[in-house]
């Protein structure tokens, strides 16, 4: 193929995220293994790793990157910075018709603009091939019982996004003494497998959802809860997995039996829109309601959780939700909340490991057909926009496109 120039551009969103789509190592792999290929790096000072870093690897820092092909970023593009005609790379947030970045949407096509986005990068089977979810378990996770911890004044721990890496982050775990609470995570993914890594760390033990609902312990335990737990048909019957994701409107939630008795719940779990919510808000103001303590890590708004009435973030990662009133209100105000933490950038805690994850699947398993030949069709399907049109694939975003649905 031609020789084709590739960019890494500076993040521009607001609230700023210091991920990276390639770290400087994985930037320099990217040269030595694929022929032809120029790569350079948008000069940033928000990173977290410097310019210096790249070019300690031989790779050239640049002020614009206007003469690029492709360029990688991590999150939406501000509208002004999209450069038409090119090729981009990112988390555009537009699959479900999300109202905030239809703007976005509409640029993309008049720019004229290939969108391929990372959440639809996937395999021929339909399965993702690059995400940061296990790292938003595994510090959404540890922000609950961080929560937890600050709600009852029992230990307060580090704040993930002040410890240098995972590693450091490690070392808050020994502070964690948690009574004999349960702890439910809901999920069995990405992100219910990172939440379950900082279980383990933290030497809290698994229970299976039977003993959890059955049982009395003298320790702290979790379980995890996948759709199938805390789900039913309608008309009664087995269930079934694929039926839940083709049609999951056939289906109540089944999950109240688990609110009774769960302290903190880890919410890890993707909703679908058309999906049962997990409970309402008439069910939190029940005597039999137990849940106190919730680490949203979908932070889906006013989605499968009531309570969560809005996203938080880093520097402000908690508020507490009053039931009674349906209010968001200040964190640890009244014993009758629930403390929330729906921090909706969570892997920008640890950007430095978050980073070169990603970064490794993206070397490994996109950048090879991008380059190639796409034989797979990895990167057709991810194609949303292209030639100031929607792909065939992305059609059903027309009307949302065009402004005339929110």
């Amino acid at each position: 193929m031609a020789a084709v120039k590739i960019g890494i551009i500076k993040e521009g969103k607001v609230p700023i995220d210091r991920r990276v789509p390639l770290t400087p190592f994985q930037a320099r792999q990217v040269k030595e293994r694929f022929k032809d290929i120029e790569l350079v790096v948008q000069s940033s000072d928000i990173r977290c790793f410097t310019d210096e870093d790249y070019q300690n690897e031989d790779i050239q820092i640049v002020d614009n990157v206007d003469d690029c092909d492709i360029l990688l970023g991590v999150k939406e593009v501000p509208i002004p910075s999209l450069l038409e005609g090119k090729t981009y790379f990112f988390f555009s947030h537009t699959i479900k018709k999300q109202p905030y970045n239809q703007k976005l949407m509409r640029e993309l096509l008049d720019k004229k603009i290939r969108m391929v986005d990372y959440e639809t990068l996937t395999d021929q089977s339909g399965k993702r091939i690059i995400a940061f979810g296990r790292w938003a378990g595994i510090v959404g996770a540890y922000n609950g019982v961080l929560t937890y911890g600050n709600r009852y004044n029992l230990f307060h721990l580090r704040p993930a996004h002040e410890c240098f890496d995972l590693e450091d982050l490690k070392t808050e775990y020994s502070k964690v003494k948690l009574p004999a609470i349960k702890i439910a995570i809901t999920g069995g993914g990405r992100v219910a497998k990172g939440s379950i890594e900082v279980m383990h760390g933290m030497s809290i033990r698994k229970v299976s959802p039977a003993e959890y609902l059955t049982k009395e312990f003298d320790y702290p335990v979790f379980t995890q809860l996948n759709t199938r737990d805390y789900h039913v048909r309608k008309e009664g019957g087995e269930f079934s997995r694929h039926e839940f994701y083709k049609t999951p409107e056939n289906y109540d939630s089944d999950f109240l039996k688990f609110a009774h008795t769960t302290d903190l719940l880890i919410a890890a779990a993707y909703w679908d829109p058309h999906s049962p919510v997990l409970f309402k808000r008439e069910d939190i103001v029940k005597s039999d309601f137990k849940i106190n303590v919730i680490a949203d890590i979908t932070c889906d708004i006013e989605g499968s959780i009531p309570s969560t009435k809005q996203p938080s973030t880093i520097e402000d990662p908690v508020y507490d939700y009053n039931p009674s009133d349906d209010q968001v209100e200040a964190a640890f105000t009244d014993e009758g909340n629930i403390t929330v933490m729906a921090v909706d950038n969570l892997p920008c805690e640890l950007p430095r490991d978050a980073s070169e994850s990603f970064g490794n699947e993206l070397l490994n398993n996109v950048l090879p057909e991008l380059l190639g030949d796409d034989s797979k069709e990895v990167i057709k399907r991810a194609t949303i926009t292209e030639g100031g049109d929607l792909t065939d694939r992305y059609e059903y975003l027309r009307d949302y496109a065009e402004g005339k649905e929110s």
